[in-house]
């Protein structure tokens, strides 16, 4: 029997699923109802997020790994959650990678590499959750401020995450005759292991007001929203949760 809440008898899919964000997403989620297929490229962290969920009484999860670069990987795992719980309603496409070099030492083999991740991999879940999501169904890009407003050192990444925001009025167009809805939320500065690694902060080349620095819960509420029914008239859209950053910038 579903968990009651908005995001009952759904059944979602998080790429990235081990990290801070993606966690939150996931906890998040399940916490609305949803049957959540945690994913990431390690199986044993996706498996601790995915028993965490568990630990709650009336929550569905399971965990798999997808290498959201491979094609094969990742239509495994839309094929899991559909054999799973008998269908596929949502998908977080939150797997990313973030590489710091001045634009003149970046190779093509790390653009790729980036770009694999950061872009391809949205490419590679939309086009199977296109195949497989039931109408009504919403996916959910995680994007970046660095889309907008970017700093040194962080080409590709900026980069990626712009095309992540053309990915996603892409598939809101395409997807609406399937009854499909795809949006992407925009985070700012957020308190995960990428912000306190960033080598810009460290260095003091970038610098940040603390009251600009949110929590991935944040994030999370707000893909939980898009996610729902409540977000059902909201398509193509890019939400920022930055904390005004942008606003300011």
């Amino acid at each position: 029997m579903a968990k009651p809440g908005r995001l009952a008898d759904k059944v979602a899919l998080v790429t990235g699923a081990a990290g801070g964000i993606g966690r939150a997403i996931c906890l998040r989620l399940a916490k609305e109802g949803a049957a959540v297929l945690v994913t990431g490229p390690h199986l044993e962290r996706a498996e601790a997020v995915a028993a965490e969920l568990l630990r709650e009484p009336g929550s569905r999860a399971a965990a798999t790994i997808c290498d959201v670069r491979d094609p094969a990987s990742v239509a495994a795992a839309v094929r899991q959650a559909k054999e799973a719980w008998g269908g596929l309603d949502l998908v977080v496409n939150n797997a990313g990678v973030m590489t710091f070099k001045p634009f003149e030492e970046i190779s093509d083999e790390e653009w790729r590499a980036v770009l694999d991740v950061d872009l391809l991999g949205a490419v590679r879940l939309t086009r199977e959750a296109f195949r497989a999501m039931r109408p009504g169904g919403a996916i959910v890009n995680v994007a970046s401020v660095h889309a907008f407003e970017t700093t040194p050192l962080v080409a590709p990444y900026a980069a990626a995450k712009a095309a992540l925001l053309s990915l996603t009025r892409s598939a809101a167009i395409e997807g609406k005759p399937k009854g499909l809805r795809a949006n992407a939320v925009v985070p700012g500065a957020v308190d995960t292991a990428m912000l306190r690694d960033n080598p810009n902060l460290k260095s003091g080349a970038e610098r940040l007001d603390p009251a600009e620095v949110g929590c991935p819960e944040d994030v999370a509420g707000a893909v939980a929203f898009l996610c729902s029914n409540d977000a059902a008239f909201v398509t193509g859209a890019a939400l920022a949760v930055d904390g005004g950053r942008l606003a300011r910038l």
